[in-house]
């Protein structure tokens, strides 16, 4: 059955690639020959062709023999069984149809027509082996042609394409639909999230002109903690041990940072320093944080219906929070009016709550808190909120993207109060870069501003934590040619 070949049919061939289908012996292999630049160009021209012939002519077999299959199968039935019973299945009535209709290819590519349709009909078609990779950051589709990756922070293109724009939004729906919402020419923008937490957004025709635009931004299987961002050289240890003591003696925390800069993960790393007996309760447009603690209740926002009726915003969810006891409240994304909430459940008693916020430094971050509060449409004298924000907020921590793809926590800040109408700030890590080294990565160290006591001392001393604090403040120390600390 497999890789047999026949002239009779009337099916579409393959032109099959031997260098894609069978792979070389050793022995085959000659030593590379110096040809000329003109004829080599030519050569990998004509290759590129009879790829692109290659794939146009899959894609026809492949919607063949997919259409053949739905008019085989009960879906119904097959939603019954469990996804291995029903790949199975599904990989044998394939076979059979491949059979019946005299497809010609090889054993290479009928497997990787098994799987593809396998994953068009219980997954979610070419970004399942995407998705399965854990080493990339984020999938981004331009429509049924163009799809790229990010991988160690640089972006690339991929091979992968749909078969048009049909089956990509097809995909989209399947996605957005699994937490209730949806997307079409009424609703053309909508944000959702995959069953492992990981960010969906979809923006379709008439708003992308090109055809559906698919944005994933992938989360890794393994849930990360703050001894993997000093693997990654996101964090020294003295910097993670001073986060650890901040999460643990129940410090407001506001983590700020551009996009992709790692926010989220960063925030899902600090919410394990959260003492496994308190009461935690998350507030997301889209679900994604993943805490380790058992009792967490998680909200998520709902847009309105086709009626326009029946949405749920972000300050709703906040105020609701008040009402069911949390010890700690934790807002995925602070982007609007439910700063005001927020800032007053941090300031009534519920101490170590967190939030993420995009901004571009510690300072930015204070006045993007004070512009969002004002969108609430309060009439509040600037100084009465920027008291307000220093009442609530006490550690602002600052997560960036820099020019080589890297992603660092430059600046753990704390908020200490006003000089007139000014808020004061005072960084106690700071990370500075030192160079480059000779693959165009950038290099650096996090260090201390010098500050043997900050401001939530007292909060490690009523939590038993001064000792190890002051170890690594003083281990975050730099020092000048003479053995003096470096100071800001």
């Amino acid at each position: 059955m497999f890789g047999k070949r026949t002239t009779t049919g009337t099916a579409p061939r393959i032109a099959v690639n031997p260098t894609a289908s069978v792979p070389m012996k050793p022995a085959d292999v000659k030593a590379p020959q110096a040809a000329p630049e003109p004829k080599a160009a030519a050569a990998r021209a004509e290759q590129v062709q009879a790829e692109r012939r290659h794939s146009e002519e899959y894609y026809d077999v492949k919607t063949t023999v997919f259409n053949a299959l739905i008019d085989t199968i009960d879906l119904t039935q097959l939603a019954k069984l469990e996804p291995a019973a029903a790949r199975e299945e599904i990989r044998d009535i394939v076979s059979e149809i491949i059979q019946l209709k005299s497809v010609v290819m090889s054993i290479a590519e009928q497997e990787e027509l098994l799987e593809d349709i396998c994953n068009d009909v219980l997954g979610y078609g070419p970004l399942e082996p995407l998705l399965a990779r854990d080493d990339i950051a984020d999938i981004m589709v331009n429509g049924a042609e163009t799809t790229f990756i990010e991988v160690g922070g640089k972006v690339q293109k991929t091979s992968v394409r749909f078969a048009d724009n049909l089956q990509l939004m097809n995909i989209c729906q399947r996605i957005v639909s699994q937490v209730g919402r949806r997307v079409d020419e009424s609703s053309p923008i909508c944000d959702a999230r995959l069953p492992d937490g990981s960010r969906v957004n979809v923006i379709a025709p008439p708003l992308a002109i090109d055809g559906p635009c698919l944005t994933i931004r992938k989360f890794k299987k393994d849930r990360l903690r703050l001894d993997n961002l000093v693997k990654f050289g996101s964090l020294s240890p003295a910097a993670k041990t001073i986060l650890e003591i901040i999460g643990r003696v129940r410090c407001n925390v506001l983590i700020s940072g551009g996009t992709g800069s790692g926010k989220t993960t960063l925030l899902n790393c600090m919410t394990g320093c959260v003492d496994h007996d308190e009461r935690i309760i998350t507030c997301e447009d889209s679900a994604e944080l993943q805490l380790q603690q058992p009792h967490v209740v998680r909200l998520e926002t709902r847009p309105p219906n086709l009626e326009g009726e029946g949405e749920i915003t972000m300050r709703e969810l906040v105020k609701n929070c008040l009402r069911m006891r949390p010890e700690r409240i934790i807002v995925g994304e602070v982007r609007g009016p439910e700063a005001f909430d927020l800032l007053q459940a941090m300031n009534t008693g519920h101490d170590g709550s967190m939030g993420t916020l995009h901004s571009n430094s510690p300072r930015e971050a204070i006045s993007r808190l004070e512009s969002m509060i004002m969108m609430g449409g309060y009439a509040l004298p600037p100084k009465t909120i920027r008291e307000m924000i220093t009442g609530s907020i006490d550690v602002i921590v600052q997560a960036s993207r820099l020019r080589d793809g890297s992603r660092k926590i430059t600046h753990i800040t704390e908020v200490i109060g006003m000089e007139g109408d000014v808020v004061t700030l005072q960084d106690i890590i700071v990370y500075e870069i030192t160079g480059e080294d000779a693959n165009g990565k950038l290099t650096g160290r996090h260090r201390s501003t010098g500050i043997a006591r900050p401001r939530f001392w007292e909060r490690a001393e009523y939590y038993g934590d001064t000792e190890r604090l002051a170890q690594a403040l003083s281990s975050a120390e730099v020092n000048d040619a003479n053995g003096n600390p470096v100071r800001s």
